[in-house]
């Protein structure tokens, strides 16, 4: 099983600090500044401009910036712990690798690299609309996202967790989408050359479960969902605004006494987080298994769904389980309820 990523590591690639003043003696004086800047979170906050947010105030040392792609930096300002910089137009929802070095008042410094996505105003409103956790050889775990309104796709991010705690991601690149198209990300793919990423002709790709009338997608190595409980999350750009997001769990508040029932730590800490977001709604002061979606009914053809065209309440009572066969990838739901 993959373990869980934090922010760190997927946003500080490589860091490498260095101390701007030696250990002082017990008779030296005053203490000295000795810390480094930690970066906190890296993003386009316009088509020209990269925002890094650190624990202090910094400056960055002259012709210390490179990117790949290549981007120039035309100005660099500070405003409090932010670096802005103004730099060359970025492609929307292109990754850029961007390495610099920074110095607090101090002088301690911190080389870094990390990846920002060019900046996309035109984020298209996007349901999380139907899955499956229970997947099977022949209908892998697999997730539907349906399109609200017209927009770029470039940046949007999947999470299998949530954004500061997650299995994997998997972030979109740019296509031009409108109201009422589909999406499908496929979450296990078998690694054949069939499986393309979709962005311009909707029948281009191969493979498990892909539609001829839908954008395919595929996770690169996907190991699929966690069967039972999980969180999926979808976000503006990585690490940004969560656009809409899903709480699943077959437990209960007594499934165990440590983890008010979830099981596991760190299922606990993405619920709350959900929770704390508004992105996932709660009955009782604290969120707890009873106020997930329950996947215990359905299986690789009986995928969790939302009733077409029902308001998003964010809550469990969105989503209902299809009866046998009744799944609907790449077209509208279905109404038909699974009864056990």
């Amino acid at each position: 099983m993959k373990k869980l990523i934090s922010y760190q590591l997927v946003t500080l690639l490589l860091s490498l600090t260095i101390a701007g003043c030696a250990p002082l003696s017990k008779n030296s004086g005053p203490p000295v500044d000795c810390t480094p800047p930690v970066l906190n979170g890296a993003a386009a906050a316009g088509e020209t401009r990269l925002a890094f947010d650190f624990s202090e105030p910094v400056v960055m040392d002259p012709d210390s910036f490179s990117s790949e792609p290549l981007l120039t930096v035309e100005a660099a300002e500070t405003e409090e712990s932010r670096l802005v910089l103004t730099v060359s137009p970025m492609a929307v929802g292109r990754e850029y690798r961007c390495r610099l070095t920074v110095r607090d008042q101090a002088g301690n410094s911190t080389w870094l690299v990390t990846s920002v996505y060019g900046y996309n105003p035109r984020v298209p409103g996007v349901l999380l609309n139907e899955f499956i956790t229970q997947g099977s050889s022949t209908h892998p775990d697999l997730v539907e996202l349906k399109v609200l309104t017209r927009g770029n796709l470039g940046g949007l991010t999947f999470y299998h967790g949530t954004p500061d705690r997650f299995r994997y991601r998997f972030t979109f690149p740019a296509l031009e989408v409108a109201a009422g198209d589909f999406i499908l990300l496929h979450l296990k793919p078998e690694g054949l050359p069939t499986e393309i990423n979709e962005t311009a002709e909707k029948d281009a790709s191969g493979g498990l479960d892909s539609s001829p009338v839908a954008y395919d997608f595929w996770v690169p190595d996907g190991d699929g969902l966690s069967g039972n409980n999980g969180v999926i999350v979808l976000t503006v750009q990585p690490g940004g605004k969560v656009l809409d997001a899903v709480l699943y769990s077959t437990r209960t508040s007594e499934s165990d006494e440590q983890y008010r029932g979830f099981g596991s730590y760190d299922l606990l800490l993405q619920a709350e987080t959900l929770a704390a977001q508004g992105a996932w709604q709660i009955e009782l002061e604290l969120v707890r298994p009873e106020d997930a979606v329950n996947p215990d009914d359905s299986t690789a053809t009986r995928s969790i769904c939302r009733m077409p065209d029902a308001p998003d309440t964010n809550t469990k009572d969105d989503f209902h389980i299809v009866p046998t066969r009744g799944s609907t990838f790449g077209t509208q739901n279905s109404v038909e309820v699974y009864i056990p």
